[in-house]
């Protein structure tokens, strides 16, 4: 359920009629919930409100995207909602795991937010063990997308203009019946489950992911990014090299704590 701010001068809209709603699926690497982190940082969008739930952990920390000494003592919880209306575009960034067989409640209460906001599509940004990868799946790029049949529909082709790899189906029983065929993305989460309810439930939803490996996954994150962002053109990119475009984009204050603060100094 979506739980507007009220930041002084009255609760903010929960009417999103028209925008691109981005989720990250809590993933192997984390990497779409890296990915979140650069889109907000880098164009400054607004938290407008909260999505209560008790599907995921409780978990309260400091401002993530703090500039100042003013605004790092805000508080931030387990999933907020970030808004930038002259783009058309609403962020739900998720900081916490699961709680275990919680994954379809969410995936229902989201979807119904979804509907009941007016969202016009939905993009999932995920992740996929590496390790897990079939022999056609280690050719070529590590990204990959799905589209649900509402949303390719309206699309017309244009992924294939990007060039793009739409993820494949793997064999369901290898080495007995190849024939068979299912998706399958181990360390998804809950991609396969979102992308299949909102086949069923005819929603305009595409999946964004990579495949990679636990360690650090900041590169993945700016590789899925700089993936979006060929599509949606969040930030202008001064070049087609990936390494130029990913110096555009601002790295949030919290990441200096990404693999802890570092060994206290009085042990040596």
């Amino acid at each position: 359920m979506f739980v507007p701010c009220d930041h002084g001068g009255g609760p903010a809209s929960s009417d999103f009629a028209g925008f691109t709603l981005l989720v990250p699926a809590v993933s192997v690497g984390n990497v779409g919930q890296l990915a979140i982190d650069l889109v907000i940082s880098t164009l400054d969008m607004t938290k407008v409100g909260y999505f209560y739930t008790d599907c995921l952990v409780p978990m309260v920390g400091n401002n993530p995207y703090a500039t100042a000494e003013e605004n790092s003592a805000e508080l931030s919880i387990n999933a907020e909602v970030y808004s930038l209306p002259s783009r058309k575009l609403v962020v739900l960034q998720i900081r916490s795991p699961f709680i275990k067989s919680k994954y379809r409640p969410f995936s229902q209460a989201l979807l119904s937010w979804v509907q009941t906001s007016k969202c016009a599509r939905v993009i999932l940004l995920s992740s996929s063990h590496a390790y897990q990868c079939d022999d056609e799946q280690l050719l070529g790029t590590p990204l990959r997308y799905l589209l649900t049949p509402a949303l390719e529909k309206s699309m017309e082709g244009l992924m294939q203009g990007l060039k793009w790899k739409e993820m494949e189906k793997v064999a369901a029983y290898p080495g007995i019946n190849d024939t068979e065929k299912i998706l399958h993305i181990p360390g998804g989460g809950i991609t396969k489950l979102l992308f299949t309810e909102c086949c069923s439930k005819e929603i305009q939803m595409a999946a964004l992911l990579k495949f990679c490996s636990e360690g650090d996954n900041i590169p993945d994150a700016f590789a899925l990014v700089n993936y979006l962002n060929e599509w949606l053109q969040l930030i202008k990119s001064e070049s087609s090299n990936s390494t130029a475009t990913s110096s555009q984009w601002k790295i949030p204050s919290s990441w200096r704590l990404l693999f802890g603060s570092g060994l206290p100094p009085a042990l040596f």
